[in-house]
């Protein structure tokens, strides 16, 4: 995967991506990245890349002409997706992180100041997408954000096969809870099921603790989570369970 990340202030992306998943990609070849200033696409001398809004208004609008000049130099024939980091976009999440994992190359836009000029996103973007319903200074952030997300699902990021087909969010529930040694740490045991080699049981336990948790943290996910008849038959008894025990959380 090819990745271009066009913006004003690249020295924001000195340090993320040379550590951890991101950089073994990177070393596997699996995700090209690219930090492109978008300063070096200004048509005039003083390398302008802002100005004020026609209509008025405070706060600076984010020149076409740069922006354009950039997206075309990382993707000259087009073909690219185009993605401008906004909060007017769609809002983020691990669904539209597969999609993007299975593209060849991915342009980022990242917005600031008081946004792009509007025509911009009438000719060029593709996508506009944001991390969520608050606003940042600018786009660099959720740049990395998606970036981080997108590329330990390239397939050999993460090592074993498979290996985040059961992270949170993957399957539409919440993430069953982890556990490494030793056996008990300060005084709280291992669930034993966990110990008893039985792998049914063990993947009965782990389906019913993520079906709990998120129905205690996030139930907003079930209405659209893909549920079995042994998801639902859990679900009756996690529920019959907290009614027992007077949990109002599950309420």
């Amino acid at each position: 995967m090819q990745v271009d990340i066009l913006t004003l202030f690249p020295d924001m992306f000195k340090g993320p991506f040379e550590s951890g998943i991101v950089k073994r990609a990177q070393e596997r070849s699996l995700i090209k990245i690219r930090i492109i200033n978008i300063r070096d696409f200004s048509v005039d001398k003083h390398r302008t890349v802002d100005d004020y809004p026609f209509g008025g208004g405070g706060g600076m609008v984010m020149k076409a002409a740069p922006i354009a000049g950039a997206v075309r130099f990382t993707d000259p024939a087009g073909q690219a997706r185009v993605i401008l980091t906004c909060p007017q976009g769609r809002v983020f999440d691990q669904k539209l992180a597969w999609e993007l994992a299975q593209e060849h190359h991915l342009v980022i836009v990242c917005g600031r100041y008081e946004g792009v000029d509007e025509r911009i996103r009438e000719t060029l973007i593709t996508d506009e997408i944001s991390i969520g319903n608050f606003v940042l200074t600018g786009g660099e952030i959720p740049a990395l954000v998606l970036v981080d997300a997108v590329a330990r699902l390239l397939p050999g990021a993460l090592g074993a096969a498979g290996a985040a087909a059961n992270d949170s969010f993957s399957t539409g529930l919440l993430e069953h809870p982890q556990y490494t040694r030793p056996e008990v740490w300060e005084g709280r045991r291992v669930p034993p099921v966990l110990l008893s080699g039985d792998h049914e049981a063990i993947r009965l336990w782990r389906r019913r603790e993520s079906l709990a948790r998120t129905l205690k943290r996030r139930p907003d996910l079930l209405a659209t989570a893909e549920l079995c008849s042994e998801d639902l038959r859990l679900l009756a008894e996690i529920q019959r369970e907290a009614e027992r025990d007077g949990d109002q959380l599950f309420h």
